[in-house]
This record gives C-alpha cells, structure tokens and sequence, in this order.
C-alpha cells in the first residue's frame, strides 16, 4: 500500500517517478468516474488527463482534511460536471425538475463452475448496459457506492451534496436499476 503522505511529498519534490505512481494508484478511480458520467469516448480521455494535471497543480494546497482518494475523486466529478453542463446535457437536478467494482467479481472463480461463471458475466453486463441508461450523475453514483466502495460521507463530499441528497440519490438509482432490470428480463433470466 502507497502511503500517500510520502508519495505527495516526493511529487512536490520533483520526482516524476512519484506522479507516475500517483496517476497509477487512481486511474481506476477517474476512469470509473469520468466515463460513467460522459458518453463521448473522444473527450474521455482528454478529461482524465485533465484530472490529473488539476490534481497536479493542486497537490501542494491539499491538507488532507480527507482521503486522497476522495478529494481525486472529486476533481474527477467536478471536471466531468463542468464538461456535462458546457455541453448541455440534462443533469438529475434538470429531470427531477419535470415530474461497474463488477457486481459479482467477488465470487471466487475456483467455487463456481463454467456455466455459473458465464451467466454472473452475463448479468455483470446487463447490469453495466442498464448502469449505462441512467442520467450520469445517478451512474457515477451507483458506480462511487459498489464498485470503489466509498460510504455515503465520502460520496457528499466528492460530489459536494448533502448526506440525505447523496443516500437519495442513490436510493433512486439503484430502484430505477432495478425496475429497468425486472422490466427488461424475466426474473428467472436475472438471477438464475
């Protein structure tokens, strides 16, 4: 495990070695991040790279008041927000207005036979292709809580929303998930 600490102090020290290892450490967690929220797979590449020369230019004012993780996190949200909203793309705020860590990848592969590990990948993928039709920032959400695992507090934080607006939130994705999911396959297809 990287001891951010140590790592932060090396970047600002000029070690180019140390920013590599830093991109390393959390390109999972823009990636997830930025390509749940934007669709255009031309400009996805672009805004990570833009996360990290934000984080780049940042590292000396941050004062770990939070996790690494989070604050990284949080400039991914915030640059892929600000790219949606110079787009126009229509936000939760703007629907609401008018009215994948792989789910299963945690089933040990030595525990389950072939057919059983074909059909947890097929419903990975449903789940993934339905994750992928919702509003992005109810995808991001989804994507923040299951797959990289951060509690509620550290999602509020990154997306700068109050607690109960993020558990709501939340709360909605996973329901409009699911109904999409039982609208679309039989429920023996799902989960047998």
């Amino acid at each position: 495990m990287i001891d951010d600490r140590v790592l932060i102090s090396e970047i600002l020290s000029g070690n180019q070695a140390a920013f590599q290892t830093f991109v390393e450490a959390y390109q999972k967690l823009v990636s997830h991040v930025v390509f749940r929220m934007v669709s255009n797979e031309s400009d996805r590449e672009d805004l990570c790279q833009e996360v990290f020369l934000k984080a780049y230019r940042n590292l000396s004012t941050f004062q770990f008041r939070c996790k690494v993780s989070t604050w990284i996190a949080q400039i991914a949200y915030n640059t892929s927000l600000n790219y949606l909203e110079k787009m126009k793309v229509p936000l939760i705020n703007d629907l609401l207005g008018d009215s994948d860590r792989d789910f299963l990848d945690d089933i040990p592969e030595e525990r389950i036979t072939p057919q059983q590990y074909a059909e947890s990948r097929d419903l990975n993928q449903r789940i993934r292709d339905e994750v992928n039709l919702l509003s992005p920032q109810y995808g991001v959400l989804i994507v923040l809580y299951h797959l990289e695992q951060m509690s509620y507090e550290e999602i509020a934080e990154v997306t700068n929303q109050p607690l109960g607006t993020v558990k709501s939130y939340i709360y909605r994705a996973r329901r409009m998930l699911r109904e999409r999911l039982l609208k679309k396959y039989e429920l023996e297809d799902i989960w047998q």
